[in-house]
């Protein structure tokens, strides 16, 4: 990385392998960067449920009052302010042949151009994309891997695709060559969650199916056993977590707004009652969510005392990545690849969560500060093992 941006990617230590270091300071709030995915794609169960995002970049295609009407099953329900919603319906695009929508027509073109044209399902009869060979593949995986969802199978088939439609395919490889893809950390014995032994026949069972409907001759190393152990693994440790939602970016609009102590007050009471109902019908699933590879955050190593922070302010899979709090030149840049729940809970539970998705045995200062604090879970986890299903 050039230092006139004010990082550097460097090897941080054996341990800890990559990382990002700040050449200046930055002050808390600041961007230190954002970036595209190199890929990305919603989750499968969220598309089934009915989360409505644009096929190439996430961007919900619902009005914010059509999301909250379906979030809070108020269909009466209209938003005031309808300046504030960030989806234009006018420019919501399909492809002719197999009906994905975008929410332009650049996002349709640049999906095209990458990934699509081999995806592309090629039939405007529901019945026969329901038995394409594609579709057979995303239903397989869902029925491996049910909600809350931290991977899809379909990511990978658009990475096989954009490796496929490449003018330079050997780049595009090396591309994925630099994220980690070790499926097992044989030093600390662990082995990532997707791999578990109960999964096990339903791996074999995906990777031929996989070989049968996607063009593999590029990408062949990510086939054989071991290969593609080790692409579920890449898609698990680096694949972070995507969510857009029309009401949100609503809410996050309406803020922004000159109003009077009196609408401010109704509309905060307004937000407030739609949250409360969206948690009775759907609980904690309010967003389009899925996952995408990028290729600068994925090198920002993991805190429990984080600096940084990963957003989404466009509503779409561009990221941000921010500071959470001053930092100094020669400070190591690091995020949480946990949630803030998640991050308060016990040194127990984080390591347990962090060894199962990121294979790794988490020392950072608070890990280490904690050291002697007994082996157990958070209260929060006691009914279940919520921690495995932890998204980045």
């Amino acid at each position: 990385m050039m230092d006139s941006v004010g990082f550097q990617v460097r090897l941080i230590n054996n341990e800890k392998g990559k990382g990002i270091v700040a050449t200046r300071s930055f002050k808390e709030g600041e961007v230190i960067f954002q970036e595209k995915p190199i890929v990305c794609c919603q989750f499968s169960w969220n598309a089934e449920y009915g989360y409505s995002a644009c096929d190439n970049c996430l961007k919900p295609l619902e009005t914010a009052t059509e999301n909250v009407r379906r979030l809070t099953g108020k269909p009466e329900l209209v938003l005031p302010y309808p300046e504030c919603c960030p989806t234009k319906k006018e420019l919501i695009v399909a492809c002719p042949d197999c009906e994905v929508k975008y929410c332009s027509s650049e996002c349709q073109e640049e999906s095209l151009a990458r990934y699509h044209q081999i995806l592309c399902l090629r039939s405007s009869i529901h019945a026969e994309r329901e038995r394409h060979p594609l579709s057979r593949l995303n239903d397989t995986w869902k029925q491996m891997h049910y909600p809350p969802e931290t991977a899809t199978v379909m990511l990978l088939a658009r990475m096989v695709s954009l490796v496929e439609q490449s003018s330079n395919k050997d780049a595009t490889l090396s591309t994925f060559d630099q994220f980690c893809r070790r499926a097992v950390n044989e030093t600390q014995q662990l082995s990532h969650n997707l791999l578990g032994e109960k999964f096990m026949d339903q791996i074999d069972l995906l990777r031929e199916m996989a070989i049968s409907t996607l063009p593999i001759q590029s990408v062949h190393q990510w086939f054989t056993p071991h290969g593609f152990r080790k692409i579920l693994a890449l898609i698990g440790t680096n694949g972070q977590g995507i969510g857009t939602s029309a009401f949100g970016e609503w809410v996050k609009n309406v803020s922004t707004l000159e109003l009077s102590a009196d609408q401010r007050t109704q509309v905060h009471e307004l937000i407030v009652q739609i949250y409360d109902d969206m948690e009775e019908v759907v609980g904690s699933f309010l967003n389009n969510e899925g996952s995408g590879l990028y290729e600068l955050q994925s090198a920002a190593n993991h805190s429990c005392l984080p600096n940084a922070i990963v957003e989404f302010p466009y509503s779409n899979s561009t990221l941000v990545l921010k500071a959470a709090k001053d930092i100094q030149a020669e400070e190591e840049i690091c995020q949480s690849y946990l949630d803030e729940c998640a991050l308060e809970r016990s040194r127990y539970s984080r390591q347990k969560a962090l060894s199962s998705l990121y294979l790794f045995v988490c020392k950072c200062d608070k890990c280490l500060s904690q050291a002697d604090d007994p082996n157990e879970t958070s209260d929060e986890d006691e009914d279940g093992d919520e921690d495995d299903d932890e998204d980045m």
